[in-house]
């Protein structure tokens, strides 16, 4: 029976997935177990628990909550502010804009698609990571765009 290209797909996607978890399982057991640390802005954990984390590490995967630019301007000058912020908080931890894995974008307006690439284009270096956008109803506080990245340290 023929497989069809969807079934050739997914094939690939099993056998990749594999291979990696064999490459990392070693790695894992070098160094044990991995474990949550959660990264606060100041170096020192909030007196009450926040609502949520902005930058967790678990091994060396980055996880950097959505950012977003909570000032008067275009899209243009929010896609930059939220960038340069996420990229401050990457370099902050030993990471970089070229270790990012994934990106979500949150748009307040699918109108704003090809200007928010216009500034994000080339931000994350030659090899750009994978990433998803999206019109959401309401971004938070006023912003225009608000990105979350997962990296690697």
């Amino acid at each position: 029976m023929k497989q069809t290209n969807r079934r050739n797909f997914l094939g690939r996607g099993v056998a990749t997935a594999a291979a990696a978890a064999a490459i990392a399982e070693p790695a894992a057991a070098q160094t044990g177990t991995p474990t949550k640390k959660v990264l606060y802005k100041d170096g020192k954990k909030p007196a009450t628990t926040p609502l949520f984390n902005s930058t967790v590490a678990y091994g060396n995967l980055l996880f950097i909550a959505g950012v977003g630019a909570h000032v008067p301007g275009d899209i243009k000058a929010h896609t930059k502010i939220v960038l340069d912020s996420i990229q401050q908080q990457l370099e902050s931890v030993g990471s970089s804009m070229e270790k990012v894995l994934k990106c979500n974008v949150y748009l307040a307006d699918l109108k704003d698609y090809a200007a928010m690439n216009e500034t994000y284009l080339g931000r994350f270096g030659p090899e750009p990571p994978v990433r998803t956008t999206i019109a959401a109803a309401g971004v938070p506080g006023n912003s225009l765009v608000e990105i979350d990245v997962i990296a690697y340290i």
